[in-house]
């Protein structure tokens, strides 16, 4: 051992000896066990300078190196000594426990700001590629017009000639098969009797035609906006993932670090026989509730359980009842919620609350079964996103591969129960139900995907043995 070492040994047998204001050597390796830098860089405890990015003032004290340096207990043992050595001491361990806060909240608010933003994106991609579908099936209506038009015409074309007894163009006419609208028009374009005494019907196909194209070239155009958007919607998402990632980071250290802290900065200011005692004492109250936490949880969980065991197998209930919700049926997939169905997929009445109001198109399906009720994984799958979205509150997407995915909105907090990257099976338990993002009330918001983009979950699940 460093004689430096051996002295801080003294120094705190001493000050148990002459004051009781420090912890006995059992006492200290119980409240503060060894710490160093390198174990401190361990933990992962970082700074917050990403205050800046959400407009909060960062502290020089808040830069990753400083946050590292936490005291050990021969620095407070040291402090002890020197009325202002232990007055910087303090401060020092003041403002980390304020610098661990500030950071904390720092990284929730960029999680906040950067779910928000991923929402927008989402929302801003699947209005596109909505925009898009909508586009190009009123180009191909108008081109299915086009064809008919044409037809007509020459229905009318050859009735003219036939009167005429002129078959020479009747023939060209009908020599081979049309292509499409383009080339019946070509065709009829060359007979002078059509264009002089039927202008209407050929005009009327022209017309059609003409739309057609316009149409198609703007359905083109919003694909490439479509395109465009998902990018952004899947690079949002990526970091929207990330920031909620930090920000439990920064939580996680803040728990690790704050008792110790706290018990140091006690006994600084001459408190330490409390310190133990309290210290002791909140270390049994955290175990017994951690304990009665988890019971719970497993009680909850084998009364769902046997509560889904009664109901029996099925995908759930017709129309806009409930059903099994976990219940796995044969094609592998499985109810989302046992709720009935409050809202279905597609346009909506737009209803308004005091701080916003619905989309005017509904991507998905509403399944309320009451706040808390459990949310199952429709499919085996590998969790992509779990944290905050916008206006969906809390908020799961699962990949299940082949281009088909599934998402859960509105989940209470603290109610994800799964991670990104996580594997999960068809019916496991994911999050539980509540009223978090734009919702009037409890309930999940379920949403289908094929190759990232929403389409009806009735109609999808339904094609799966599932009715939701």
């Amino acid at each position: 051992m460093q004689p430096e070492n051996n002295t801080a040994k003294t120094l705190a047998d001493d000050a148990s000896a002459d004051c009781g204001c420090a912890p006995t050597p059992a006492e200290q390796r119980r409240l503060w066990p060894a710490m160093n830098r390198r174990t401190a860089l361990g933990l992962g405890i970082l700074g917050v300078a990403a205050l800046g990015a959400v407009g909060i003032a960062a502290s020089p004290l808040a830069s990753p190196a400083f946050a590292a340096e936490y005291p050990s207990w021969d620095d407070v043992v040291a402090a002890m000594n020197n009325e202002a050595a232990k007055q910087a001491e303090i401060t020092k361990i003041q403002q980390l426990i304020a610098g661990l806060e500030a950071d904390v909240t720092a990284k929730r608010l960029v999680a906040q700001q950067l779910a928000d933003e991923f929402y927008v994106a989402q929302q801003a991609y699947f209005d596109a590629a909505l925009r898009a579908d909508q586009l190009q099936q009123q180009a191909d209506e108008q081109a299915a017009a086009a064809v008919d038009a044409a037809n007509k015409a020459g229905r009318v074309a050859a009735q003219l000639y036939r009167n005429g007894g002129d078959d020479t163009s009747l023939e060209l006419f009908f020599a081979g098969s049309a292509a499409g609208a383009d080339d019946l028009l070509a065709r009829l374009g060359t007979m002078d009797k059509l264009v002089q005494r039927n202008q209407d019907v050929y005009a009327q196909a022209v017309t059609a035609r003409d739309s057609a194209q316009s149409l198609s070239d703007q359905a083109a155009v919003q694909r490439a906006e479509r395109d465009r958007l998902q990018k952004v919607a899947e690079e949002k998402m990526v970091a929207a993932q990330k920031a909620a990632d930090e920000a439990q980071a920064a939580l996680d250290a803040q728990n690790a670090k704050r008792g110790e802290l706290e018990a140091q900065l006690a006994a600084l200011q001459d408190t330490v026989a409390k310190t133990v005692a309290d210290y002791e004492e909140g270390e049994r109250i955290r175990k017994e509730r951690e304990a009665a936490a988890a019971a719970a949880a497993a009680a909850a969980a084998k009364a769902e359980a046997d509560r889904l065991a009664q109901q029996g197998g099925g995908g759930g209930g017709g129309g806009g009842g409930g059903g099994g919700g976990g219940a796995v049926v044969g094609s592998g997939w499985a109810r989302p919620s046992s709720g009935w169905r409050s809202s279905g997929y597609g346009p909506r009445t737009v209803q308004c609350g005091n701080s916003y109001c619905s989309s005017g198109y509904h991507y998905g399906v509403d399944l309320a079964a009451g706040c808390g009720a459990g949310i199952y994984a429709a499919s085996a799958g590998r969790v992509v996103y779990a944290g905050g979205n916008g206006g969906y509150g809390n908020y799961i997407k699962i990949d299940h591969g082949g281009g088909i995915g599934s998402g859960y909105g509105h989940i209470r907090s603290g109610g994800i129960f799964v991670g990104v990257g996580q594997w999960v099976s068809a019916g496991q338990l994911i999050a539980s139900e509540g009223n978090t993002g734009n919702s009037f009330g409890c309930h999940l918001h379920f949403e289908t995907y094929v190759n990232n983009y929403p389409v009806n979950p009735i109609d999808f699940m339904g094609a799966r043995g599932v009715s939701v």
